[in-house]
């Protein structure tokens, strides 16, 4: 008799040997591991969610989640790092048809910022909540952060210098503010007339003042 799929995981999560093809379920808890914890540390907090909770909430039980992820400090790096890889394929995507015009790039980029749906971040950034929450500073999580903030930094400064600003690395590091703050508004003002309605005007504003050399 055929065994249905769901049945097939579930005989691999207790530990049976069912499942004609165990990779693809492992897989398959796996993600369902990740996806539903990036969901809870986003809006929860990362120290406010544990192992339990996780397992719970994604249907499966610590003995799978021990299998997927070898530490929960683990699973924090790789959602941290999901995040980073994220942001940058969204920067890459809102860039992307603009080639060779680095002012409309970066007008282009606080735009998306502004216009991003409030359930993508009505809990401000996940990299700066998780330098919150986390004090030990080797943690692989801190080291994921402060490398793409650096990344990030180093964009928008590169991006400055291309449009020819008269201090390219003070306009990025303004611009990095700005960025940084509209997304830390979203969580204090989540709906209507708020400050993030400004940030597009706020940047375009900084990028004149700088090509006419006025900052």
């Amino acid at each position: 008799m055929k065994v249905e799929a769901k049945t097939m995981e579930n005989a691999v999560e207790v530990g049976g040997a069912a499942d004609a093809n165990p990779c693809v379920s492992k897989s398959r808890v796996r993600d369902r591991i990740f996806d539903t914890a990036c969901d809870l540390f986003y809006k929860q907090g990362i120290r406010g969610v544990g192992v339990d909770a996780i397992a719970s909430e994604a249907g499966t039980n610590k003995m799978s989640f021990y299998r997927s992820f070898p530490s929960k400090d683990e699973l924090v790096a790789e959602y941290v790092r999901d995040a980073a890889r994220q942001f940058m394929a969204w920067w890459d995507e809102v860039v992307a048809p603009y080639p060779n015009d680095p002012r409309r790039q970066a007008e282009a980029l606080f735009e998306a910022t502004v216009n991003k749906p409030i359930e993508q971040c009505n809990r401000g950034c996940a990299m700066a909540n998780v330098m919150v929450e986390i004090q030990e500073e080797d943690h692989a999580a801190l080291v994921v952060v402060r490398e793409h903030k650096a990344e990030i930094r180093q964009r928008l400064r590169q991006l400055a210098a291309d449009m020819g600003a008269s201090n390219p690395d003070k306009l990025g590091d303004s611009l990095m503010l700005v960025m940084g703050g509209t997304f830390q508004a979203r969580m204090i003002f989540p709906a209507g007339n708020t400050p993030v309605d400004v940030a597009g005007c706020a940047a375009k504003v900084l990028i004149e003042a700088h090509l006419r050399g006025a900052c």
